[in-house]
């Protein structure tokens, strides 16, 4: 087996009348992502997710990876993955080169499983196929009434653990925490995102609250470069503090672990280097007692390909599924993802198990020589008209008792 061509596929959505949902970012007005699909002179086909800036992943994949990989074995996917880092170290070792460098070596592990015949979930030393799932949404709303029945809606759809997103004011978060908690009831997990909002101050007292809520993990309330906070906050608060998605490689995590930072890794193997690094930084977090729950916020591909990672990682959480009415998510394959009572149950197929819906990937793909066009796309801003500074946090500004973790 060799391969024989490499293409890039870059999805396009832009939501009805641009208005998708809003949160710290501001109104987001269409999604997008990257698929790679690896051809072999045997007809095999391999399919990973990237998610990153599309052009980019575009250039990274056919001016320099492909040129280099036609002709090798994709089974070989150790010394790729060295080969790949190795050409865009000077230039890549954090953001879209390890992305793309992912992507690829996701695609090669699709086509090891189908190429031995095993789902790559046992390929990795798993044995079930049933990963824990939880929907992901929630974004702002000036009455919270409507986050309550959202939330009720993916309780109805099979989800047992829902993530929300805060941030907005600590009036706003209190009241949109317990809007949740009552739609989810007290056998239901809630997750929240903090979008990077908040001072260690304030970060600390809103801890208190979210304990007496019992919500499951406290995600990203500080910039991925403001380690010594997340460090400071886990003394001070009772709860697991999760961050990672805007971390890249072994590098990335090292760096968090390292400075004790969070309770829970979360590397998505469509950002951070693929599977192949998603396994060295489980392996890394379990030694630094840190458990997993990839990030994913892209597509089915990448939800698939993280829940392979999952169902063979024994300190592993859960897999995040986007609830915002995504047809990358929602249409992408020829089977819908399957959910049911909290889990998601992988194909026990050879590889992924997965094929992409032809007509969706028609529909939404955009032409080669067409750039992305300008919008708000949750994670990545295109034109002046989409970029907003989100208002001042306004915090209560009560006194924080110290309280340390125990």
């Amino acid at each position: 087996m060799r391969i024989a061509d490499i293409e890039v596929v870059n999805l396009h959505f832009s939501y009805p009348n641009g208005d998708g949902f809003r949160y710290a970012g501001g109104t987001v007005t269409s999604r997008v992502s990257s698929i790679v699909i690896v051809k072999t002179d045997d007809g095999t086909t391999g399919i990973g997710a990237v998610y990153s800036h599309p052009d980019l992943v575009r250039i990274i994949v056919e001016r320099q990876f492909k040129p280099m990989l036609l002709g090798h074995d994709p089974l070989e996917i150790d010394d790729l993955w060295r080969k790949m880092y190795q050409l865009t170290l000077w230039y890549g070792r954090k953001g879209v080169a390890i992305s793309t460098l992912g992507g690829l070596d996701n695609a090669f592990w699709d086509l090891r499983g189908k190429a031995l015949g095993k789902p790559v979930y046992k390929l990795l030393g798993g044995n079930a196929n049933l990963v824990p799932a939880y929907a992901s949404g929630l974004f702002w709303h000036e009455d919270v009434r409507f986050l309550e029945k959202e939330a009720a809606r993916h309780r109805d759809r099979g989800f047992r653990r829902v993530k929300m997103r805060i941030g907005h004011s600590e009036e706003y978060d209190v009241a949109a925490v317990e809007a949740v908690r009552r739609a989810v009831g007290a056998d239901g997990d809630i997750i929240v995102d903090g979008s990077h909002r908040y001072t260690l101050e304030t970060a600390t007292r809103l801890g208190r609250f979210l304990e007496d809520k019992r919500v499951y993990w406290f995600e990203e309330p500080f910039p991925p470069e403001d380690i010594d906070d997340y460090a400071a906050l886990r003394l001070q608060i009772n709860m697991p503090l999760a961050a990672g998605e805007n971390e890249f490689g072994v590098q990335g995590f090292r760096e968090i672990l390292r400075a004790r930072a969070v309770d829970v890794a979360q590397p998505d193997a469509s950002r951070t280097g693929g599977i192949s690094e998603c396994v060295r930084i489980a392996k890394m977090a379990a030694e630094c007692g840190v458990r997993v729950a990839p990030h994913t916020w892209s597509d089915a591909v990448a939800v698939i390909t993280n829940a392979h990672f999952i169902a063979a990682t024994p300190h592993s959480i859960s897999v995040e599924v986007d609830q915002t009415g995504n047809p990358f998510i929602e249409d992408l394959l020829t089977e819908p993802l399957d959910i049911e009572d909290g889990m998601l149950r992988l194909p026990d197929r050879p590889g992924f198990g997965i094929e992409l819906s032809l007509a969706t990937v028609k529909r939404l793909a955009l032409p080669p020589d067409q750039t992305i066009p300008d919008g708000n796309y949750s994670d990545l801003i295109f034109g002046q008209e989409h970029w907003s500074v989100p208002p001042p946090y306004m915090s209560r500004r009560e006194e924080v008792p110290q309280r340390g973790r125990h």
